[in-house]
């Protein structure tokens, strides 16, 4: 029973972080349209491509990782109430924000290398302030429900890596 439940997280997992890199690849495919809109011309080569497979790799074993600790402890990994539980152990245990790191980061910027686009690098710098600002607010939100948990752990793991 056990093995099952396992089984079953990691296929949850994995299907789940299938649905990231296509939003990544539908971000990076707008990078294109506007490079295109705009005149720009795209970039190719193989250690590019190189590059950003490893990055997307990289991106989805991570956000992998990460959800499957929030399945094995029976939560949500979208979520619009505050979680209940902290999770502190696995990816976690070094950056406090494996998803979007994992995500927004690894995944979008593979993405945008992949397919070559210069207004992709752009709007994916844009993205990581924007997520910036998203982990502070809810960084707020984990101290008040957290606590002195959240404090020592916030001292002991780095936000990004």
């Amino acid at each position: 029973m056990l093995h099952n439940q396992l089984f079953i997280n990691l296929v949850k997992s994995i299907f789940h972080n299938i649905g990231v890199v296509i939003v990544g690849f539908i971000f990076a495919f707008l990078g294109v349209v506007l490079d295109s809109f705009l005149g720009i011309t795209g970039f190719k080569s193989p250690l590019i491509a190189i590059v950003a497979l490893l990055l997307l790799t990289i991106g989805f074993l991570l956000r992998v990782w990460a959800t499957f600790h929030f399945y094995e402890k029976r939560m949500k990994v979208i979520s619009l109430k505050p979680q209940k539980t902290l999770i502190t152990s696995g990816p976690f245990s070094f950056s406090r924000n494996p998803l979007y790191l994992g995500g927004n980061v690894f995944i979008f910027l593979g993405a945008v290398l992949f397919l070559g686009s210069p207004t992709g690098l752009f709007l994916t710098a844009i993205n990581i302030l924007i997520v910036e600002f998203q982990i502070r607010r809810e960084e707020k939100q984990l101290e008040q429900s957290f606590g002195e948990e959240w404090i020592r752990y916030k001292k002991r793991v780095r936000r990004w890596f």
